[in-house]
């Protein structure tokens, strides 16, 4: 889980491998409110589709991928999955939940 007071920055890490994440950009970000459907974020490592607050960004380093929020807000309460792409053809994902 990650942490953060409303105003302030917060970053969510996921961790692949390079099978995964180190080796493909095809790494996606989604958030999921209470009773919705999960909300596309982040595509392609760092692309917002259209709609998303430019408050959300995504980077890679490595086998690993990150998620920043800067200016928390309440509504950004949730829970935050990360999605890649593997050689395997499966699906790698983590949840990661922020709370005030």
């Amino acid at each position: 889980s990650a942490s953060g007071s409303l105003g302030q920055t917060a970053t969510i890490s996921c961790t692949g491998t390079s099978n995964d994440i180190g080796k493909y950009n095809y790494v996606s970000w989604y958030q999921q409110q209470p009773g919705l459907n999960p909300k596309l974020l982040i595509y392609y490592v760092n692309s917002r589709p259209s709609g998303i607050s430019d408050r959300f960004s995504g980077s890679k380093s490595g086998n690993t991928a990150s998620l920043t929020i800067s200016g928390l807000e309440p509504e950004d309460e949730a829970d935050y999955y990360c999605a890649s792409y593997t050689a395997s053809n499966t699906l790698h994902s983590s949840e990661s939940g922020w709370g005030s």
